[in-house]
């Protein structure tokens, strides 16, 4: 069990999924920058959180809600909770919806991203919930998702993980890949060069030094 100060950030599990060394700069060198894609899926999630919270029939929708477990030292947000009523003897089961600007992935990081803020859900509401979805603003489809014991599974162990990388304190050395070219840090990121961010930076002002 982690406390309110141990905490990481959510959204760090994708990173670590899509790239270890990409996780690293973001959430331990502090480095960042924004490209066409990112900007896009910020500005889709703006605007999901600023539509405000709403009734629809039985199902009840909050926008930009709060989320923390103690239990995977984690904390961040979910764009949408729907609580869905069964029938009417039964209480509002939770279900997380998040929004993505591209289309699904051949990988797990968004289902684990959105299984995290399932277990959240259930921790701080005490209940179980079954299933949430994913919506791609590419295919403007929802991606409905079990949250199996193998997803809860894979979750938890990748919550682990993220937190024994920002312990460590050490970036990874790059590996080029084909998907490098769509990261917003590529050029801090310097696969090729396999320094980190601060690494580069310091060679950079002792250059500068020697030059002056």
């Amino acid at each position: 069990m982690y406390t309110e100060d141990d905490l990481l950030q959510l959204s760090a599990l994708q990173h670590l999924l899509f790239c270890e060394r990409q996780c690293a700069l973001i959430h331990i060198e502090q480095a960042w920058e924004e490209n066409r894609l990112t900007a896009e899926g910020r500005v889709l999630h703006e605007r999901v959180h600023e539509s405000g919270d709403e009734s629809r029939g039985s199902v009840r929708i909050v926008r930009g809600l709060r989320l923390r477990s103690l239990r995977l030292g984690l904390a961040g947000m979910a764009d949408v909770v729907e609580f869905r009523r069964v029938d009417l003897k039964s209480q509002k089961t939770p279900f997380p919806v998040e929004y993505k600007r591209g289309k699904p992935k051949p990988d797990d990081c968004d289902l684990v991203q959105l299984c995290a803020q399932a277990i959240c859900l259930e921790e701080m509401l005490n209940c179980e919930i079954p299933a949430g979805a994913l919506f791609y603003g590419k295919t403007r489809r929802r991606l409905e998702v079990e949250f199996t014991e193998e997803l809860r599974l894979k979750t938890a162990a990748t919550a682990e993980r993220l937190h024994k990388l920002v312990e460590a304190g050490v970036t990874p050395p790059a590996v080029y890949e084909k998907k490098c070219k769509a990261c917003s840090l590529f050029s801090l990121c310097m696969p090729e060069n396999k320094k980190s961010a601060t690494q580069y930076l310091n060679s950079v002002i002792c250059d500068m030094q020697s030059v002056i």
